[in-house]
């Protein structure tokens, strides 16, 4: 887990972060790096086209026979518990072993994981292996610090993003993880250094999805640039944040902003990252 940055010297904090947030952009355009996406049934769509918007290459495959030979060869894996079947488990956790073994990224999103003693123990066990980015709401940060059954509105959180950051550096300490809280400010740390994502529009959170979306997105992200796990993370949450922004200016509602957004992700362009990139340092 790596989070120095290589940025010059004397150059405005923004200014660099904004600069890496596209540089990275445009290097998964160039790249298109393979993001295998184990992942519910909810979140398949919206997942594989933010990835192909962005110009990544997702692969949304599963099945527990053809993961020894597919698993090893993707840039990066993305493990989404959301809709979690005992039947699915078996899967997640064989390409999890994978990809740590290969040396490959892989992406945790412990969706709802306070909800159930069964979904808790299934998140710990993946937790302990290894994922280079653990990326949830406050309830499922808290939830998972804790290692407790907490009371959950469904996948909703029940806590901001500002409540969970003890709990967010507790876990990355503890898990070797960079790990982000996505809330109004998304939070990204790697147990020490803090810092915050400012992009974004509430009506995301009334598109189902979108969370799971920004997870793909992040192992993207970090597939191009796995020496800088936590300012890979912190660029994509600022990225898709700002494709939201984009296409709220369009939207009349969550379904139109759903479109727009996917489109703006994919037209999205240098001088719109640079001048709309809001990632600071909180610690």
């Amino acid at each position: 887990m790596e989070s120095e940055s290589n940025y010059k010297e004397g150059e405005p904090e923004a200014t660099m972060w904004s600069q890496k947030a596209w540089a990275l952009l445009s290097t998964v355009r160039s790249q298109s790096p393979l993001i295998q996406c184990i992942t519910n049934f909810v979140s398949m769509d919206l997942m594989a086209n933010t990835l192909l918007s962005a110009g990544a290459s997702p692969a949304m495959l599963h099945t527990l026979e053809e993961l020894p030979e597919f698993t090893p060869q993707v840039h990066a894996l993305c493990v989404n518990v959301g809709t979690l079947s005992a039947g699915w488990l078996p899967a997640m956790k064989l390409a999890a072993e994978l990809a740590h073994k290969s040396g490959k990224p892989w992406v945790l999103d412990p969706v709802a994981a306070g909800a159930s003693s069964f979904r808790l123990k299934a998140c710990l066990e993946l937790v302990e292996l290894k994922p280079t980015v653990i990326r949830g709401n406050g309830s499922e940060i808290i939830a998972l610090a804790k290692a407790s059954v907490e009371p959950t509105k469904g996948v909703d959180s029940s806590h901001e993003s500002t409540d969970a950051v003890e709990s967010a550096k507790s876990l990355a300490q503890a898990s070797g993880a960079i790990v982000a809280v996505s809330g109004a400010v998304d939070i990204v740390t790697d147990g020490k250094k803090v810092v915050g994502a400012h992009n974004g529009v509430a009506m995301m959170t009334k598109i189902t999805a979108t969370g799971c979306s920004v997870t793909a997105l992040i192992a993207a992200f970090v597939s191009v640039d796995q020496s800088h796990v936590l300012e890979a993370t912190a660029s994509a949450l600022s990225v898709f944040g700002i494709a939201g922004e984009m296409g709220m200016k369009m939207a009349n509602g969550p379904a139109s902003l759903r479109m727009h957004l996917i489109d703006s992700l994919y037209g999205i362009d240098e001088a719109c990252v640079l001048s709309h990139a809001k990632i600071t340092s909180l610690s």
